[in-house]
């Protein structure tokens, strides 16, 4: 074990204890796992692997839980991990952590920082990085596993506790899904996972109940025109024109058309068109996401889409043959609603627990495919994700004083005090479900 994950864990630990919290014997648990854990956390910092391409991270974590004696399975949707401890009559209980990190080039300074390469599937040879903090995911999860695993009898049901892949692609949760895991596994009643947050200082906890996170759609739209010299526009039919008028219409979708209680955003990312100062191209494209929670809502700004598209091409002339291709990717990621009475039962407790640590906030346009989880079987899962802040204490303080612009979740500078974040997390996964399987007749 490293000196510096020693100091690592006793200072985030100091921290936690510094905050009142209710007298049990579970933070001294913690705080005496936290050396340990913090280790697994730069190893795997150190190490990140792109979406399905995890093996290495799921082997190492899949041997830990095997040891603990949970009954595991891997290459779950290609390279995800499930782990059942069956443990008497009772509820089950899922714990899910991503694994996959992003290609991204670390530029955070820490003495282990990634130094992986790796090609995506863009072609684009990068480095990768845990630039979203799932190497905090993941490290909680180990830690909740072995103290629920050390208290089995405490707690009486079924705990599943699951590493998935490809959360960054938007795609991994569902195959998961598609690969038996409500039927080849017991099917959850409750499903509980956690996200670091930039947002917020170390240790604080937040949710939203209902929507939390947003429906995420790429729509690819491929505007053709009539190309030809640009000293005499009147003989083409200007893409660039056409796509810049579906630009500027598509924010009325927003602004004219939603009724100004609903939440939506839509923004082109890229507009793509010609190679020279003369020329009018014969076509241009654009890549837009969308952003909703209704389904209703998503399901008009699609349709709104492809008819302004259509609308605008006509207006400048084009033939019903030449009319713009719009494509929505599939599979798209949908919105994350965290079952409310679920989502109060789970806080209320942890309200007690880390006092005056704990608040309600906002949703987000963010997206997350932890939402597939009850999408799977809406009517008997049911599912809360919430937040643990990762702002180091005296980065946040600057931040408040205008003297420091922190970084976000995906920015190559992203180093969240990852203790504090597992302490916290671990503390709140083992807790919450402890009381959600309650040991029968005791």
């Amino acid at each position: 074990m490293t000196r510096q994950a020693i100091r690592a864990g006793a200072s985030a630990l100091a921290l936690l204890a510094a905050v009142p919290a209710s007298a049990d014997d579970l933070r001294a648990e913690v705080t005496a796992a936290m050396p340990a854990l913090v280790e697994l956390y730069q190893d795997l910092h150190a190490n990140p692997e792109l979406s399905f391409e995890e093996f290495e991270t799921a082997k190492k974590l899949a041997a830990r839980a095997r040891a603990l004696g949970f009954e595991v399975t891997e290459g779950v949707g290609k390279t995800g991990v499930v782990a059942v401890m069956q443990n008497g009559p009772g509820p089950v209980v899922m714990l899910r952590a991503d694994m996959d990190g992003l290609p991204v080039i670390e530029q955070t300074g820490l003495p282990y920082a990634s130094k992986r390469r790796a090609t995506p599937a863009s072609g684009v040879e990068t480095g990768v990085m845990h630039a979203c903090g799932h190497d905090t995911h993941m490290t909680a999860w180990v830690g909740a596993a072995e103290l629920l695993a050390a208290k089995k009898d405490q707690w009486s049901g079924t705990l599943v506790m699951i590493l998935q892949p490809a959360e960054e692609i938007g795609e991994g949760a569902l195959a998961m899904i598609k690969d038996g895991l409500y039927t080849r596994f017991p099917k959850p009643d409750y499903v509980l996972a956690f996200h670091d947050a930039a947002q917020f200082p170390a240790g604080q906890i937040g949710y939203s109940k209902g929507f939390a996170l947003a429906n995420v759609d790429s729509v690819d739209i491929v505007v053709p025109g009539v190309g030809g010299h640009g000293a005499y526009p009147h003989t083409t039919k200007d893409p660039i024109v056409i796509a810049s008028s579906i630009v500027t219409r598509l924010q009325t979708l927003v602004s004219r058309e939603l009724n100004p209680l609903d939440s939506a955003v839509v923004t082109v990312g890229s507009f793509q068109a010609g190679a020279k100062h003369n020329i009018i191209p014969d076509e241009a494209r654009l890549q837009i996401t969308v952003r909703s929670y209704a389904d209703e809502t998503r399901d008009h700004l699609l349709k709104g889409i492809a008819r302004i598209a259509k609308a605008e091409a006509m207006a400048a002339g084009m033939p019903e043959d030449k009319l713009p291709r719009v494509t929505v990717q599939e599979p798209y990621t949908p919105a994350t609603f965290n079952t409310v009475d679920f989502t109060e039962q789970v806080m209320a407790r942890l309200k007690t627990r880390f006092e005056g640590r704990v608040m309600e906030t906002p949703a987000v346009m963010g997206g997350e495919d932890f939402s597939q989880f009850r999408r799977a079987d809406p009517d008997n899962v049911k599912t809360l994700i919430f937040w643990v802040g990762g702002v180091p204490q005296d980065k946040w303080e600057r931040a408040q004083k205008g003297e420091l612009a922190l970084p976000s979740l995906h920015s190559p500078f992203w180093a969240p005090d990852a203790p504090t974040v597992i302490a916290t997390a671990t503390e709140a996964l083992v807790a919450s479900t402890l009381d959600l399987m309650p040991k029968q007749g005791g």
